[in-house]
């Protein structure tokens, strides 16, 4: 089968061809029909070698939809055929948080070494995927894989980010996404559709400001050195109540921090460097931040359900496997809209 896989540290991922893996006791092959492309994907690439720990050759993709190809031994559940979702943050299914459905804060994944796919087990970017459990498949019924794949992590992640601060987002309120793309235009839909607040996007792009107001946004201000002042006008000069911050590096955090008012919330869920600074001089009453990651099962269903109902669509630019090594090109000069994904 072919994969696009990152083979050589500080090189581009090459297209080749490996052999079809065959599913062992209680795994699933999936036939891949989408996979998504990440900035999590750019990130690993960019690691140097003594900070590059998730395997080479890795094939790539942690997005990742198709159908049920063939079972293991053991696999109940499952039909031959059916149209499924991968979801990705892999954990032990026995610990705590799995219990909840919250493998994303998995305790023991670390110490048995399991890595989601695509982040060091292989990925959906090939013809065919071996998925460790079946409950790691939801249905997707007849809704359209490769508008549905980035449901799994451009979908989950910020449903989970938001999900958490729905006290704070109560009628009347400020919420600014900072980062209107891949993530950040589906943030925007998710927070229009379950939470009554005010909406201010923020990025450095006409044309991502431009899909944020497409896709919801009440306003869209310039990321530069007006944005504070900007949003500040359009607030009535009353601190927001919440920042979710979908870059995350030091000019992010900074107006992040600047912006945030007394019981506020800054949610750091880009994976960039940047940082937020709490303490008793630092932050506003009783403000917080967090850093989330991913979401849960049950969090993925709900996130379906909302395409289903029609709530949130994801933007997407289909790309043929071949034209993998050029569509990461494309994230990299920040060229694509909303979220590019590899069809097999």
């Amino acid at each position: 089968m072919r994969a696009l896989q990152y083979r050589i540290i500080g090189s581009a991922p090459e297209v080749v061809d490996i052999p079809t893996p065959t599913p062992a006791a209680g795994q699933v092959l999936v036939k891949v029909t989408a996979a998504g492309v990440c900035h999590s994907d750019e990130f690993l690439m960019s690691l140097p070698d003594d900070q590059y720990t998730y395997g080479l050759p890795l094939t790539l993709g942690h997005e990742g939809a198709g159908t049920v190809e063939a079972l293991g031994e053991g696999v109940t559940g499952l039909q031959i055929g059916e149209s499924v979702l991968v979801y990705g943050p892999w954990g032990c299914g026995r610990c705590y948080p799995c219990s909840k459905g919250e493998e994303n804060y998995c305790e023991r994944a670390a110490n048995l070494e399991i890595k989601p796919p695509g982040l060091g087990a292989p990925g959906a970017m090939a013809d065919y995927l071996i998925v460790d459990d079946a409950r790691h498949l939801v249905p997707l019924g007849d809704l359209d894989p490769v508008a549905s794949v980035p449901l799994t992590d451009a979908g989950l992640t910020p449903y989970h980010a938001i999900k958490k601060s729905l006290p704070k987002l109560v009628p009347g309120s400020v919420a600014v996404v900072i980062g209107a793309g891949g993530l950040g235009h589906v943030a925007i839909q998710i927070l229009r559709a379950i939470a009554p607040c005010t909406v201010i996007a923020v990025d450095t792009s006409e044309d991502k400001r431009a899909l944020a107001r497409k896709v919801g946004a009440h306003h869209a201000v310039a990321s530069d050195e007006s944005a504070e002042e900007q949003i500040l006008e359009l607030t009535g000069g009353r601190k927001v109540d919440v920042v979710f911050d979908f870059v995350s590096i030091d000019p992010t955090t900074g107006l992040a921090s600047r912006l945030i008012g007394v019981g506020g919330e800054i949610v750091l869920v880009g994976v960039g460097p940047g940082a937020v600074k709490v303490g008793f001089f630092s932050t506003p009453w009783e403000a917080s931040a967090r850093a989330p990651y991913w979401g849960s099962r049950s969090e993925l269903i709900e996130v379906i359900e909302l395409a289903r109902a029609g709530k949130i669509k994801v933007e997407v630019e289909a790309f043929g496997l071949d034209q993998g090594p050029k569509a990461y090109e494309r994230l990299a000069a920040g060229t694509i809209p909303g979220r590019a994904v590899i069809v097999p």
